[in-house]
C-alpha cells in the first residue's frame, strides 16, 4: 500500500464564526498537497442529522476526490437508538454511513477496508469536480446466479 497522511481537521461544529477561515486554510491545504485528496467526515452517531455535519459532507464531497461517512460513539446508543441513527443519517447525507466504536472496536476492520478503497480510487481516478461523491461502500455488482444440476442419484 502505497503512504498516505492521515490530518485530523477542527470540526465545522468547533468553527463557529470561523468558518470561512477554515476552509480557506483547509482548501488550500487540499491544492498544495498536489495529491488527490481522499476524506472521512466523523460524526457523532449521538446526534443524527446535525446540520452542522450536512454543511460539512456538502464541503467535504465537494473538496476531495473521494469521502465516505463514519458515525462514531455507536457504542453509546441502545439497539433502537443506533438503527435510527443511522437511517436518519444515511437519509440526510444521501450516502453510506459506517457505524464505529472505537470503544468496542466495531467497524475498525470495516473502517480500514474503507481506507482502502478510498486511497485505491483515489489513486486510479483524475480529480474531476462532481454533485455527488462516489459511494465507496456501494455492494458490488450482482452476478448470475448458477444453478447446480442435481444428479439422478441425489436425494430431494
Amino acid at each position: 500500500m502505497a503512504s498516505f497522511y492521515l490530518v485530523d481537521l477542527p470540526g465545522f461544529g468547533f468553527a463557529r464564526g470561523k468558518r470561512e477561515e477554515l476552509e480557506t486554510v483547509v482548501r488550500e491545504y487540499f491544492g498544495r498537497s498536489g495529491a488527490r485528496i481522499s476524506a472521512l467526515l466523523l460524526i457523532d452517531s449521538r446526534h443524527p442529522g446535525l446540520q452542522s455535519d450536512i454543511e460539512a459532507w456538502k464541503w467535504l464531497a465537494s473538496a476531495a476526490a473521494n469521502a465516505a461517512i463514519v458515525a462514531t460513539k455507536i457504542d453509546k446508543l441502545s439497539r433502537s437508538e443506533r438503527q435510527r441513527a443511522m437511517t436518519v443519517n444515511e437519509a440526510v447525507f444521501d450516502h453510506p454511513v459506517l457505524p464505529l466504536s472505537a470503544e468496542t472496536g466495531e467497524g475498525l476492520d470495516e473502517l480500514w477496508k474503507l481506507i482502502d478503497q478510498l486511497l485505491n480510487s483515489s489513486s486510479r481516478q483524475p480529480r474531476r469536480p462532481r454533485s455527488s461523491p462516489p459511494n465507496p461502500m456501494a455492494a458490488p455488482e450482482p452476478q448470475p446466479r448458477r444453478h447446480r444440476q442435481r444428479s439422478s442419484n441425489s436425494r430431494r
